[in-house]
């Protein structure tokens, strides 16, 4: 990925943590945290990654009601930040958060064992 596209990218993550925070008011959408965005080389596509606070069926309503403001969400990510084209916007959730958990609670449960002395 170019340097052009990260820069983008950090931009995208940190104007985005706030239009998601307090331009939607959608009640499906819950609490939500950008982790990460991925922005094609050419700049037309782009990955934004997040966590949501709540359940499983409280990630799919937030998933569901940010594809709704997707058209929103990307003019106004358009007027904050000066591309000739902003780019397309797909979200998906930050699995690496989940994953980095169950790492912790396994290590957890292996230094809680007893030692067994041989």
């Amino acid at each position: 990925m170019s340097l052009r596209a990260n820069r983008i990218g950090e931009q995208m993550k940190k104007e985005l943590s706030d239009i998601i925070g307090r331009k939607i008011k959608d009640p499906r959408i819950g609490f939500v945290t950008v982790t990460d965005v991925q922005v094609s080389g050419d700049l037309q596509q782009s990955k934004v990654y997040i966590t949501v606070l709540g359940d499983e069926n409280q990630r799919e309503n937030t998933l569901k009601g940010l594809a709704k403001a997707k058209g929103f969400i990307r003019s106004e990510l358009g007027h904050r930040i000066r591309l000739r084209k902003t780019p397309e916007i797909i979200f998906e959730f930050d699995e690496s958060i989940d994953y980095g958990n169950h790492i912790e609670t396994l290590l957890q449960k292996i230094s809680d064992e007893p030692k067994v002395e041989e």
